[in-house]
């Protein structure tokens, strides 16, 4: 679709908004809606230019979902409005924040300046000014976002800790209506030491070597010290530590041995091409659904997760009720 969507794209149309009134999806990208304001929001402004910062990002990966000029179209006029609503949230969340007078530690925020400038920037303050220059921002402007992101994160998260607490009534029923999601195919936990040739090493020395790890795992030396010392794979350092693992995520040959294997059991080595394989089974899991007491804390977490976006979502609209909002 390339640069014909992208065009496509800069042609909105005029769509509801949400309860607070129609509200049109402008084309922010062309005259004569390059410059100037999107929304009023209590004694803030929201400009046409920093909905293009917030939505430029994700455009390629909504370019990426879209199978037609139409579908992406369509998905264009929801970002832009998602995006809106977010300024405008963020705006009231800071204010609500301010009102009750909350406080965040200075160490807070520096580091989380500290986090955004290694992570995003390479530890580079020359690469964060190059960035901050090329979207029209001043340090200044770039430290109170990361605050008020900050400040959204907290009051958001507010949501979720007043929410903390689950019957065990609710998570029975909840076990007892979606029992099949907790299906699992049989596994096991996984450790393996994989030998490669070095140079021109022949395959007698590779299983000589093979042979030899096999006789200390015989003595007692723990598999995880010899995967550190002999494996050549991307586990070596974890102690070939593979975690769990399921038929299909092995190769056939491997598979038919590792899901043979009793807990604790390690593997004669296993030739395949030019690679040598040693494995050992340290747990395994039986096809089937998961006893309540396995997944008690995962299904405690979703229903946790339900509740706060269900209250956040009731806060929210107390906000926009309660504040003063314009859109342009």
């Amino acid at each position: 679709m390339g640069n014909q969507i992208i065009q496509t794209a800069l042609i909105f149309l005029v769509v509801t908004f949400c309860p607070l009134g129609a509200q049109e999806v402008r084309n922010i990208w062309d005259p004569p809606f390059i410059n100037g304001i999107a929304a009023e929001v209590e004694d803030e402004i929201i400009t046409f230019e920093e909905l293009r910062l917030e939505m430029a990002p994700l455009l390629r990966q909504v370019q990426g979902e879209a199978r037609s000029n139409a579908e992406f179209e369509q998905k264009m006029k929801e970002l832009y409005l998602e995006v809106l609503q977010s300024l405008v949230d963020r705006i009231i969340m800071v204010k609500e924040f301010h009102e009750k007078e909350f406080q965040i530690p200075r160490t807070i925020i520096e580091n989380q300046f500290d986090e955004v400038l290694l992570e995003d920037f390479n530890n580079d303050r020359t690469q964060l000014l190059a960035h901050l220059r090329q979207q029209g921002l001043t340090m200044r402007e770039f430290r109170k976002r990361l605050h008020e992101q900050i400040i959204v994160s907290i009051m958001r998260g507010q949501m979720r800790k007043s929410q903390s607490e689950i019957s065990p009534e609710k998570i029975e029923s909840f076990y007892s209506e979606n029992k099949i999601h907790f299906y699992q195919e049989e596994s096991v936990r996984l450790r393996l030491i994989m030998l490669k040739p070095i140079a021109e090493e022949s395959q007698d020395l590779l299983m000589q070597t093979a042979r030899k790890i096999i006789e200390e795992l015989n003595r007692g030396s723990k598999f995880f010290d010899l995967a550190q010392r002999y494996s050549q794979d991307s586990r070596k350092n974890r102690g070939g530590d593979w975690g769990w693992i399921n038929r299909a995520d092995l190769r056939e040959e491997l598979s038919e041995v590792a899901f043979d294997l009793d807990i604790g059991q390690y593997s004669e080595p296993i030739q395949l091409g030019s690679q040598v394989f040693i494995m050992q089974v340290e747990d395994r899991r039986e096809e089937g659904i998961q006893p309540l007491l396995e997944v008690r804390e995962r299904i405690e977490n979703i229903l946790v997760d339900q509740l706060a976006r269900q209250a956040q979502q009731r806060w929210l609209e107390r906000l926009r009720r309660d504040a003063y909002i314009k859109y342009f």
